[in-house]
């Protein structure tokens, strides 16, 4: 079921609303598994297993529903085959690859601060 938003652009724009269409849309593609998949697809298009493959440690169950949601909020083209067994395929659209510049980034900042993250859990671990 398709949830209606109500409101003006600018309030379902503001993520702070937890009614904002905006919030939901986050709350979708700021998951772990999301951010993988979207790094995984980058500018190609794979098949189911290959995405799998790409994204350690997901589940077939998971990485459906994550693909859906993808699919369903315009960030993923699924294409289907009519060949026996269909084949299928994946690809970021254009707001899909946009964000994927925002999720390099994370990346990015990650790899920069993991030291300093780790150095700040264990004096935190081992200050409790």
């Amino acid at each position: 079921m398709t949830k209606q938003f109500t409101g003006t652009p600018e309030e379902q724009a503001d993520l702070r609303r937890a009614d904002s269409l905006a919030r939901e849309i986050f709350s979708d593609v700021a998951n772990k598994w999301a951010l993988l998949i979207i790094e995984a697809l980058g500018d190609r298009t794979l098949r189911f297993s290959e995405v799998r493959g790409e994204v350690e440690g997901i589940s077939h169950k998971m990485l459906t529903q994550n693909l859906r949601m993808l699919e369903r909020n315009g960030l993923v083209e699924r294409t289907v085959y009519p060949t026996v067994p269909p084949k299928v395929e994946y690809t970021l659209t254009g707001p899909g690859r946009a964000l994927r510049k925002t999720v390099d980034v994370m990346c990015e900042w990650t790899h920069r601060n993991l030291g300093h993250i780790e150095a700040a859990r264990r004096g935190f671990d081992g200050a409790g």
